[in-house]
């Protein structure tokens, strides 16, 4: 009672928490999905295991939602950056990060269509993502150089742009295998010394 009186208002209970990150995910996994920016939000309460009017308490249109999970998305790659910093050698967190940058782009691409109607809402949800995931590779980029286990002269946001290239050129079923076999040649590229002969 005081702190709801410190406060202002009442924090929410635990199991609105739990039903809005159960709904997110769900929302992540349809919409991720072939066509999944179509699916109806039906689909994506079902998933969910909640009714349509939760979803709705959450989130009040569809571009709520679809800013919502991709705000997500980018919150948890930034998260991961910096957990992979603790546990892992230099050069294999940039490697994992990349692989898991291409699970986001896989949610992005089903996605296209309705975050462009987000964005269009929200100017500054493009501008927001590409700070918070440059600054996230740009640290592993900087302690794997620092260690001395890649060159030093990539710019974060040119390898993120390629990144983000190499999952929008490749369409077709499968596609994700094909970029995240791209991603270790990227990273056996990057392995490369600055004072090497280049052709």
């Amino acid at each position: 009672m005081t702190e709801k009186l410190l406060s202002g208002k009442r924090k929410p209970r635990a199991d609105v928490l739990r039903n809005r990150e159960r709904v997110l995910a769900a929302a992540k996994a349809v919409f991720s999905q072939d066509g999944g920016a179509e699916a109806s939000l039906g689909a994506v309460a079902r998933r969910a295991g909640v009714g349509i009017g939760t979803l709705y308490r959450h989130f009040p249109s569809r571009e709520a939602l679809y800013e919502a999970v991709y705000r997500r998305e980018v919150e948890q790659l930034v998260e991961l950056a910096k957990e992979l910093e603790d546990s892992m050698a230099p050069v294999e967190a940039l490697r994992c990060w990349l692989q898991a940058g291409v699970e986001f782009m896989a949610t992005k691409k089903g996605m296209a269509a309705a975050l462009a109607l987000a964005a269009y809402s929200s100017t500054h949800l493009v501008a927001y993502s590409l700070e918070r995931l440059t600054a996230a590779l740009r640290a592993l980029l900087h302690r794997a150089g620092t260690a001395g286990e890649i060159r030093t002269d990539i710019d974060a946001q040119d390898l993120l742009f390629t990144l983000i290239g190499m999952c929008y050129l490749h369409d077709r079923p499968g596609w994700q295998a094909k970029v995240l076999q791209m991603v270790d040649v990227l990273i056996a590229g990057l392995r490369q010394r600055q004072n090497e002969a280049h052709c």
